[in-house]
């Protein structure tokens, strides 16, 4: 029995048991409740037809949306708080992998509870009193921290492919352990997992990288073959030695260093290059005179097959964007030799926006070389070093300039390919001696560049 809920859900109950309904709160809400986590969302289940519901809401004053009525579900606007109801329901005739050919209304909770995923999910609280309704044994479940399938394992899966990549995102999320017969099942079921949407595959990739310890997840992808499946060139980083320079292959440094961005709290743009920062080095891996596997431009491969992994994943332009960029970034290795000169061509570079990521990317790299806090001094050297170098200049782009396009132009210098040229020269001008970017100077530069090249 759960004492502690929802005055507004007891509202809703209250309005359902009125008209001789009956109302649950359902799934991932009722596993957080029994683990002692708030929640946000809230799923319901009634043995009210969709028009039911409506009526029923409607006439308590509550704004009503027929978000999935093909499966019996409608989203509710009430007192500023919003619920989807779904009518109890079982499933059939699974065709395509993922959705359900026939959906049949029932009578009762547990026929509903039965079409479930894990016994975790297939918990059902009565409302307005709390009862639990659990006949999978999911409290138990639980309790003891374990994922395990509503029924046969390879029954579920088959029914819908996106469970097994649900399975290991539980486990890498919740800390849970997912039960042998059900871990079992995963590799009888790829060709079905291969038939979700990228869009739904992203979105637990999503949820695993964001959680707090995300290896536990991609090793579980490993062992199944879900990695091989969707992440194959994450997988073909397995047994890349990279003794000489680090103390584990690719993927196992790889997913120390994601790991570390996540105990961070790193952002998700973090953690993915982290991720993903060295799955080029499967291709340019090369055994020199001494014996030692290099890596020579590894960054550059690293993110682009990086930016084809998160096309292909449909993730926005601008994640892509800014993680393939600290990629390409991220080998960088600080001297004191360096002279501000090249202080200031790397923040050109890398972009002043990016700076804190990059030191961030670079500090989990380090960490993945053997998994131990190291020494970050290089990094926070840098980071003074361009702390300085910023507050004496603060001219690192084109948009920097004194002087600009138009400004050429009316200086008698044509537009087209030439500006460009004459811009960039005029930049790395800038870049060697800040002291040079006024007007006056850059005019004058340009215009000798421009009768160089052109007359």
């Amino acid at each position: 029995m759960i004492k502690h809920i929802d005055p507004i859900l007891k509202e809703i109950a209250s309005i359902f048991n009125a008209g001789g309904k009956e109302i649950y709160l359902v799934g991932g809400a009722v596993r957080d409740i029994l683990r002692g986590e708030k929640i946000h969302d809230w799923d319901l289940a009634a043995n009210a037809v969709p028009q039911e519901v409506t009526e029923i809401m409607k006439s308590a004053g509550a704004k009503v949306i027929p978000t999935g009525i093909k499966h019996g579900t409608v989203t509710i606007l009430y007192k500023k708080r919003s619920a989807e109801i779904t009518t109890f329901r079982t499933e059939s005739d699974y065709t395509d992998g993922r959705r359900p050919g026939k959906v049949s209304f029932t009578a009762n909770i547990e026929d509903d509870l039965s079409r479930r995923d894990f016994t975790m999910n297939a918990i059902a609280l009565r409302l307005p009193d709390g009862k639990l309704i659990d006949p999978f044994c999911g409290e138990t479940d639980i309790k003891a921290k374990t994922i395990r399938c509503v029924g046969n394992a390879a029954d579920r899966f088959n029914e819908d492919g996106l469970r097994p990549l649900r399975a290991v995102r539980f486990a890498s999320q919740l800390g849970f352990e997912i039960e042998k017969n059900t871990l079992n099942a995963v590799r009888g079921t790829l060709s079905v997992c291969e038939k979700v949407s990228m869009e739904r595959v992203r979105d637990e990739i999503d949820k695993i990288i964001k959680s707090p310890v995300p290896s536990v997840g991609f090793r579980l992808m490993e062992q199944t073959g879900l990695l091989k499946l969707f992440l194959s060139e994450l997988a073909g980083c397995r047994g890349i030695d990279q003794k000489g320079f680090h103390q584990f292959d690719v993927l196992d440094h790889s997913f120390l260093a994601c790991d570390y961005a996540a105990m961070n709290n790193f952002s998700f743009q973090v953690r993915s290059a982290a991720l993903f920062h060295d799955i080029g080095k499967p291709i340019t891996r090369r055994l020199d005179a001494g014996g030692v596997y290099t890596f020579y431009r590894h960054e550059e491969v690293s993110a682009q097959m990086c930016r084809e992994i998160l096309c292909r994943l449909r993730y926005p332009n601008a994640v892509i964007e800014n993680v393939c960029h600290l990629i390409k970034e991220h080998m960088f290795h600080y001297t004191d030799d360096w002279s501000d000169a090249a202080v200031r061509r790397f923040i050109a570079r890398a972009g002043e926006e990016n700076l804190d990521d990059l030191y961030r990317l670079r500090r989990a790299d380090i960490f993945g070389f053997s998994g131990v806090n190291p020494d970050y001094r290089s990094i926070e050297l840098l980071a003074e070093r361009i702390n300085k170098v910023l507050n004496e200049s603060r001219a690192f782009s084109i948009k920097d300039l004194a002087v600009s396009g138009n400004e050429l132009i009316q200086a008698g210098i044509e537009p087209g390919k030439i500006m460009g040229i004459i811009l960039k020269e005029l930049l790395e001008t800038v870049l060697d001696d800040p002291a040079q970017n006024s007007k006056e100077i850059l005019l004058e530069i340009a215009l000798k560049i421009y009768k160089e090249r052109i007359l």
